[in-house]
This record gives structure tokens, sequence and C-alpha cells, in this order.
């Protein structure tokens, strides 16, 4: 069953106060994500941001020779255009879409309006570009330091996170090009995770079959990662859960 579009699918914008809601909602408009989407080039002046709700973008470094490889992903977690904030208005990175779906895309102008607010949305968005400080910083580590196999478990995991269900629909010549690598050791290292019986991948569908055992096989960088997310990202989720939970602590004799 499809769900029906709604900005509160991306948690950023679920987290904000109701008040912030009212006054941001209406300016957002949902976009189609559809696979292979470039929302910025590199050097590219950014004009919006994007809140994913359903689709995975990944945030990928050109080389000159036209090479790349992924440093950082971003679902329904987060937002794509941090620089539009940070005062850089643009950025060395290309966006492009991995899993196709949909955002809900913001002006700048209107993101710098709420920004210069200081309310919750600053707060939540600089939580937020931390952990993805943190995921591009551990993505550089994890390339140097750990083999394909793992990387490639890792990256998986990351993108699970940000779907509904256990299915990716990516073919491995794409995935070469997010990790940086050759194809040929990509199909290798999924034939491993195949006859192990932790995926199952026909037709450019990877379906997990086992996440407990993918976990195990992927390297420290995946739990570094989601423990920072959750870490930075969870107080702000939870926030209506405590505010509610105080009040009947409150009420009660």
């Amino acid at each position: 069953m499809t769900l029906k579009p709604d900005p509160r699918q991306n948690h950023i914008l679920d987290a904000l106060p109701e008040v912030e809601r009212e006054r941001l909602f209406p300016h957002l408009k949902l976009v189609p994500m559809p696979l292979g989407m470039v929302l910025y080039e590199s050097g590219a002046e950014l004009r919006h941001i994007y809140f994913p709700t359903n689709s995975i973008v990944s945030l990928l470094y050109v080389m000159q020779d036209g090479s790349s490889a992924e440093i950082a992903v971003v679902g329904n977690e987060g937002a794509i255009g941090v620089s539009l904030f940070m005062g850089g208005e643009t950025t060395p990175s290309r966006a492009i879409v991995q899993s196709a779906g949909y955002a809900y895309r913001l002006t700048g102008n209107r993101l710098k309006q709420e920004f210069n607010r200081h309310g919750e949305m600053l707060h939540i968005l600089l939580r937020y570009t931390q952990s993805l400080i943190t995921q591009m910083a551990q993505t550089a580590v994890c390339n140097r330091h750990h083999s394909l196999d793992q990387q490639l478990c890792r990256w998986l995991l990351l993108s699970l996170d940000r779907l509904c269900g256990n299915q990716l629909q990516m073919t491995q010549e794409l995935i070469a090009n997010m990790l940086g690598v050759r194809r040929e050791g990509v199909t290798e290292a999924a034939g491993k995770l195949q006859k192990l019986g932790v995926i199952k991948y026909a037709r450019g569908r990877i379906t997990v079959l086992d996440r407990p055992q993918l976990e195990q096989l992927s390297c420290e960088c995946y739990a570094v990662v989601k423990l920072e997310s959750d870490r930075l990202l969870a107080p702000s989720r939870s926030k209506t859960l405590e505010a509610a939970k105080t009040i009947r602590q409150a009420g009660a004799p």
C-alpha cells in the first residue's frame, strides 16, 4: 500500500512545532523524484532545499575524468541543500536520486526567512548537518580502510534505513558508481551475500533476507553513523511524545 504524500513523512518537517508547521507547510511543493534525476551539479548555485519522504538521494563527488564516489546518502531523515543555510550557496558535490519517490521542495529564500527566526527549524537543521558531516567523514574512513564487501553491507544498511520495506531498486553498475569501484567488484561482493542467504538479487532488485547477518558482516562504520544520527535527531522526533508523557505525569494523583 502506498502512503499518501505528507510532509510529516520527512523527519525534519515532522519534528517542527505546530506553529512552525503552519507557517512553513503552505510553501512546500511536492515534487516527483525519478531515478537518476540530478537535483544540483557541482558548483551550481542552490535555489531550493529538498525534504525527501520516500526517495533517497546520493551526494557524489565527481572527478575531472568523470569518475565519482558517494560521500553521503540522504533520505526521509534529512534534507538536500544544507549549503543554503550554511552560507555557501554552492557545493562541490552532485546530488542525484538513487531511489525514486517524492520530496517536498522549499525555496532558498523561504528557508532563510525561517532560519533567521532562530526557532526550532534552525536547531533541527544544525543537528542534522552535524549528523551528515559524521556520515561523510565515516564514509571516507570506510572507503580507505575496509573491504568492498564491508562497504557494500554498510551501503545497503544505510539505504534500508531510509526506505519502508526490505527491497531496493538498484543495478550493480549504479552501486559501483556510488562506491567508486569497478562493477565486477560489486558483482562478486553481491554474489557472496546471495550465497550466504543475506540478500536476493534479480533484475535490478535487491531484497534483504537477513538484516541481522548483514549488520554482522558490515564494518563498524554503519553503527557509528547510525548511533550519531539517532543521538542528534531522535530527541526532536520524540519531543511530542515526551511532552504528552509529562502532561500525563503532572495530572497523576
